[in-house]
């Protein structure tokens, strides 16, 4: 398949509803529980999922669209969620995800991206050298594994509960 902007905003759109029908009115545990020491549970991707929105898609996406000389990017924080003192409600935070991710897709498109833009490039603090196209398909691809991590890590907590069962069941493998 060839990367499609259009197709992937259209598949970017669908992400705050997606994870607003999963994890609203779930249970503690069910929003809490991870995989163990140095895991992520459903909580904290959605919080990852907003820092990401904002500090990271559309703010790269500028500056390699800019006309500055450094098209260097700032080092993204992929543990930032982790230190927030407070904890809101999963209602929240997927509200505020809902709103980012809109503004954020309404400011894609404002910057009016040509085919010939998708090629021009900025420097990723440990990649190097990485285009527009590249990132923004980063940005569905993260979307969707972010998405099946929250699906893998609910399931896990039915590993023992689903008996012999767990021999047909992928997910908790």
């Amino acid at each position: 398949m060839t990367f499609d902007l259009q197709q992937s905003i259209h598949l970017l759109k669908r992400t705050p509803s997606i994870l607003n029908k999963l994890l609203i009115d779930l249970p503690y545990d069910w929003l809490h529980n991870n995989e163990g020491e140095d895991t992520w549970s459903p909580y904290d991707v959605v919080g990852h999922l907003i820092h990401g929105e904002k500090t990271d898609w559309v703010v790269r996406a500028k500056i390699i669209l800019s006309n500055t000389k450094d098209k260097t990017f700032h080092p993204f924080d992929r543990f930032a969620q982790l230190n927030n003192t407070n904890e809101p409600s999963i209602e929240v935070l997927l509200n505020e995800f809902k709103l980012l991710r809109e503004q954020n897709l309404n400011e894609l498109q404002n910057l009016a991206i040509q085919k010939k833009d998708l090629i021009k490039k900025g420097i990723h603090p440990e990649l190097g050298e990485v285009n527009l196209q590249q990132l923004l398909a980063c940005w569905v691809v993260h979307d969707l594994g972010h998405i099946a991590q929250i699906s893998r890590v609910m399931a896990k907590q039915y590993t023992t509960e689903v008996g012999p069962w767990k021999a047909y069941l992928g997910i908790l493998k």
